[in-house]
């Protein structure tokens, strides 16, 4: 065969096989095409979008990737449209793509995504219990298939939507049933599936946290901070931190709380979730409460915030707890009080306006010795029996030296003098005290009682000399070792005689 007549013949067979690359690549094309075209009128025509959509897997000879996209955004529209059970039917015919039609990853990034999405428009009865449904069929196909990652990641997301419902018993069903799955059969925690313990950790830290079940919350905290196997999302460590600061708050544990919440904000930072700003407050919340001089944002990964507009309020506050200017203390709250729309900011901030409106008594009452209750309370803007109540407080924790007329509604303040003559009366008196039981009761001190007029005038010391070894101690005292009577007419001589 010469060359032209084999060059010929490769011709004649390369272009066969071209024509039907060329047929096949129409079909995709096609579809393609009518994708994106459905895609550009979800805005304006919904309904049209669904019907086009809803198309797509029609035209593929078997199920693929363009099918799978399509019955996505059938489904978010659909949900969108409040046609949930029509979004269910269409859900349901997606997972049949799981299996092969599309790779494992992108299928379950594909899911988590879908999940996310429905569970942000869940806002009525209806679509919470699409919610549910949607759930439902995703765990019984993840169990067909064995994928047990994804069956965790589910159950997981399922717990946390019924912790934002607060449904807290069907919440622990679920994470026993969690727990069960990723430990090993002698009990232990499974080192494989750390990851997935610890964010099961996070919610139930979380139920604990919501529930004021301090003291199972306490031991799972512990435990939650030894887990050494994982690798977690900073946002699962930022949600353990933050429940563990809101547990030592609740028991005045200040320091302790400051030092989690900083590692929860950090935390939280790092997963760039806006959460981070919620826990930056109850930092400069906790600070207030320690008392501490500290500038929170002196720290690296607070100074960014400084200035941010969310967190102006609160550093007003703390500027003016610092400051003690309890009149700037009181104006910002007033004029922010959507800072009390956090309840625990709400509870807390109680004890933080008690310290600050504690230490405006002392620098006011400190130049008087008397005033009115009633002053007190107007020059603080506080009630009358509020400012009673402090006054109290000072004066029975020893800070303040006085007493409450509360008859007249005056308080009379003790001056430091005052406090230490009283002091040094009181000493004496009880060295008195002393000295006379060491003389009249230990000793024989003055007793001795002589006659006069048997005592030698000349004798200086008389009788009394009897009682300080003298010659004369015999005389008139009726023998020796005898003690002299009192005489009828005789004065007593000596000290502390009847």
């Amino acid at each position: 065969m010469s060359d032209d007549d084999f060059m010929q013949a490769s011709d004649e067979e390369y272009d066969f096989e071209y024509e039907d690359e060329e047929e096949e690549d129409s079909g995709d094309v096609d579809i393609e095409n009518k994708y994106y075209n459905a895609k550009q009128t979800k805005t304006s025509d919904p309904e049209d979008a669904v019907e086009e959509f809803l198309g797509i897997p029609a035209l593929e000879p078997e199920k693929g990737e363009w099918g799978f996209k399509a019955l996505k955004q059938a489904i978010k529209l659909e949900f969108k449209l409040q046609r949930y059970e029509k979004a269910t039917e269409h859900y349901k015919e997606l997972l049949t793509y799981v299996k092969a039609a599309v790779t494992r990853n992108y299928s379950e990034k594909s899911i988590d995504n879908m999940l996310n999405f429905i569970e942000k428009g869940a806002d009525n009865p209806a679509a919470v219990q699409s919610i549910e449904q949607f759930y439902s069929l995703t765990l019984q196909c993840f169990q067909s298939t064995n994928n047990e990652r994804l069956w965790l990641k589910t159950n997981i997301k399922l717990a946390k939507l019924l912790l934002d419902r607060k449904d807290y018993h069907a919440v622990g069903r679920k994470l026993r049933e969690l727990h069960k799955v990723c430990k090993r059969q002698d009990g232990t925690d499974d080192p494989s599936k750390g990851t997935y313990s610890l964010e099961i950790y996070a919610l139930e830290i979380q139920m604990y946290s919501e529930t004021r079940n301090n003291n199972q919350l306490k031991a799972l905290y512990q435990k939650a901070l030894k887990v050494r196997s994982a690798v977690p999302h900073p946002k699962i460590q930022g949600v353990i931190r933050e429940c563990g600061g809101k547990m030592h708050m609740s028991e005045e544990n200040w320091n302790s709380a400051q030092i989690d919440f900083f590692e929860s904000f950090r935390n939280y930072d790092e997963a760039g979730d806006l959460r981070r700003i919620q826990v930056l407050k109850y930092l400069l919340l906790v600070t207030m409460l320690m008392k501490s001089d500290i500038n929170p944002f002196d720290s690296q990964e607070t100074k960014p915030y400084k200035n941010d507009p969310r967190i102006a309020a609160m550093t007003e506050l703390v500027d003016a707890y610092q400051r003690d200017d309890i009149y700037k203390y009181e104006e910002v709250l007033r004029k922010n009080t959507d800072l009390l729309a956090d309840p625990f900011i709400a509870e807390n901030i109680d004890e933080v306006t008690r310290n600050m409106r504690t230490k405006g008594v002392l620098k006011l009452i400190a130049p008087y010795t008397r005033m009115r209750l009633s002053w007190i309370a107007d020059r603080l803007r506080i009630s009358e029996p509020e400012a009673q109540d402090i006054v109290s407080y000072l004066i029975v924790d020893g800070r303040v030296q006085g007493r409450i007329d509360e008859h007249a509604g005056t308080v009379h303040i003790e001056s430091k003098g005052d406090a230490e003559r009283a002091k040094a009366i009181e000493a004496m008196t009880v060295a008195v005290g002393e000295l006379y039981a060491a003389i009249f009761s230990d000793a024989d001190g003055f007793r001795l009682v002589g006659d006069m007029s048997g005592a030698g005038l000349g004798d200086p010391m008389g009788d009394f000399g009897g009682s300080f070894g003298y010659p004369d101690r015999d005389r008139g005292r009726g023998g020796k070792g005898a003690r002299g009577l009192r005489r009828p007419g005789m004065k007593a001589v000596g000290m502390g005689m009847p």
